[in-house]
């Protein structure tokens, strides 16, 4: 794999889109035992890092972090080393599906509501007609319930645990599992299945080239503004973060 380049105390892949799905293949075509943790690291897992032990530790020892946001790209021009692109878990999830469904490859879903889950599985099968959806399990459940969804992941042992758990949950959730997940590969995808469904509407490709998808998501869903409280604190930390 390429170099990788350290924001915040995180080391980002610097791959592309494509390299970073081809690398994923890799390690479904090489049918390794271990599992393939991948996070897609925004600027809010980052913060959440610094915070919390527990999610700098999962961050450490997962197998790779994606540039998931416009506030990392940025911090790593200031490097003077740019990442070529975002890799978000929205974008990745829909280029793993359009490559499971030429390879032949399975996927396990986890969560996002009951309903959700339903109709996001409903338009995949449609758009991808021969990936094959392995199980599916919405993300309400009790922590007395992990151990039989971590059963019924094992037995259909998907190439792709996609966990829509939301930032930290889902990484914890894979970490804690990791050494007794029969897949391939686990990657939190954030609210991707909210967005897959319908349920959440994504901004306009034209929001998404000018690099504020953050601002339409905010229009969209005032209730946000905490959460995106967290892009102007990256800013500056990952700013003075090169002179201190």
């Amino acid at each position: 794999m390429k170099e990788k380049i350290k924001i915040l105390g995180v080391d980002f892949s610097t791959m592309n889109m494509k390299e970073t799905v081809d690398a994923i293949a890799c390690e479904i075509a090489n049918d390794n035992e271990k599992l393939f943790h991948i996070i897609t690291g925004n600027p809010e897992i980052v913060l959440s890092s610094q915070k919390d032990n527990e999610v700098k530790s999962i961050i450490n020892k997962c197998d790779l972090v994606t540039a998931d946001g416009v506030g990392i790209v940025l911090a790593s021009k200031w490097r003077r080393k740019p990442l070529e692109e975002r890799v978000t878990g929205f974008d990745l999830l829909t280029e793993l599906l359009k490559r499971g469904n030429s390879e032949g490859w399975s996927f396990y879903f986890l969560g996002a509501q009951d309903e959700t889950s339903k109709l996001a599985i409903e338009k995949i099968s449609k758009l991808y007609p021969n990936l094959k959806i392995v199980g599916r399990q919405h993300g309400y459940f009790s922590s007395s319930e992990e151990e039989k969804i971590i059963l019924d992941i094992n037995n259909k042992k998907p190439d792709i645990l996609v966990v829509a758990l939301g930032a930290p949950r889902a990484e914890k959730l894979i970490y804690k599992y990791k050494e007794n997940l029969s897949a391939k590969i686990a990657v939190g995808v954030g609210g991707s299945l909210d967005g897959i469904s319908g349920k959440v509407k994504r901004a306009p490709d034209i929001w998404i080239k000018l690099n504020i998808e953050w601002l339409y998501r905010l229009i969209c869903q005032p209730s946000r503004w905490k959460r995106q409280l967290a892009l102007p604190i990256f800013a500056y930390k990952a700013f003075t973060e090169m002179y201190y």
